[in-house]
């Protein structure tokens, strides 16, 4: 499972809003997944780091799901 809590430690940090997210081109039904941690695209993942300038381990990580979840 994707875990996209970096991206939101890594825009505070940096002092990024999620209005720059909008105007650097990721639309609100990307917004919305990336809160909801459903899959976005590499494309998607390559905007984020070049908006925020950082990488993409502080955009995502990747969280193994238990066998009881499953």
């Amino acid at each position: 499972m994707f875990d996209y809590s970096p991206l939101w430690a890594t825009m505070k940090q940096k002092g990024v809003t999620q209005y720059q997210l909008l105007k650097g081109g990721v639309d609100n039904k990307t917004l919305d997944s990336l809160k909801k941690n459903k899959n976005i695209t590499m494309v998607t993942l390559e905007k984020l780091c070049r908006i925020v300038g950082c990488t993409p381990n502080e955009v995502v990580r990747f969280v193994e799901r238990s066998s009881d979840e499953v």
